[in-house]
């Protein structure tokens, strides 16, 4: 049973081994080279490195300006609603202050009945 399970994590380390060298994107100090063809390859790596993470940078700052915008949208219908809510309270606020004003008040308030102990 364990050599079932050691024999793919050993062949996965040995083709592992055998992969070629990858370059790591990235800048590159290139005064180390000294010929001419490597150190113009290495720049126009750095080159295209920074235009890749330049174009990269201006996505996502696109991506979260436009979700701002949708919830700037969103928010300035929610105050457009509650604008004209408040417009709806204050226009029956003024209704019924009418209404309590046409209505005379008694002239003295009824009196209670006594309690009786």
């Amino acid at each position: 049973m364990r050599i079932a399970l050691c024999l793919p994590v050993l062949l996965v380390l040995l083709a592992g081994g055998a992969a070629p060298a990858q370059d790591v994107p990235g800048i590159e100090l290139c005064t180390h080279e000294t010929r001419m063809e490597r150190r113009t390859g290495c720049l126009q790596s750095n080159i295209e490195y920074l235009h890749w993470l330049i174009t990269k940078n201006a996505a996502a700052a696109q991506q979260k300006a436009n979700a701002a915008a949708g919830e700037i949208a969103g928010l300035k219908a929610e105050v457009a609603a509650l604008r004209t809510t408040l417009a709806a309270l204050e226009a029956r606020l003024g209704r019924l202050e009418a209404a309590a004003k046409a209505r005379p008040l008694p002239a003295t308030p009824p009196e209670k009945p006594a309690v009786k102990r």
